[in-house]
């Protein structure tokens, strides 16, 4: 009797120990460009040398796009990515793309402004740190990471 009391209680343990999460797997990403801009294509590059399926679409509305988002025009990057349910804009470090995924803040995006040197995605020797943006809901912004 006593055996199978140990073995429910062990059964018990086991059951109650966390498992080891599996990484998710990754979502798709659908990046919106201009037709013309070489820079995002490379940026696509980067995504897909680390792990992620990306789906690119040339658009000329991308300024619609940034602005459906909420986006501000002096924090828009030079492309917009669709992930996971929310949005990455511009050249933003894989750091900051996997943590948006793997946190799920409330926020509806990020983005690194502009078009930095040195960025994924981009040419040229990073000169400082990246400051990436975090938007929310009623357009609230605030530092997301600095890279």
């Amino acid at each position: 009797m006593k055996t199978v009391v140990q073995l429910l209680a062990a059964l018990a343990a086991v059951a109650a120990t966390p498992a080891l999460a599996a990484p998710p797997d990754k979502p798709l990403a659908t990046l919106f460009k201009n037709p013309q801009c070489g820079c995002c294509e490379s940026y696509a590059a980067y995504l897909r040398e680390n792990g992620y399926e990306v789906k690119v679409e040339a658009t000329n509305d991308l300024a619609l796009i940034k602005q459906r988002q909420g986006i501000p025009q002096e924090l828009g990057g030079c492309h917009t990515t669709f992930v996971g349910g929310y949005y990455v804009d511009g050249h933003v470090p894989i750091g900051s793309f996997d943590r948006l995924l793997a946190e799920r803040p409330e926020l509806n995006g990020i983005t690194l402004p502009g078009m930095p040197a040195g960025s994924p995605g981009m040419g040229g020797t990073k000169s400082s740190p990246f400051t990436i943006f975090a938007l929310a809901q009623g357009g609230e912004r605030s530092v997301y990471a600095v890279e």
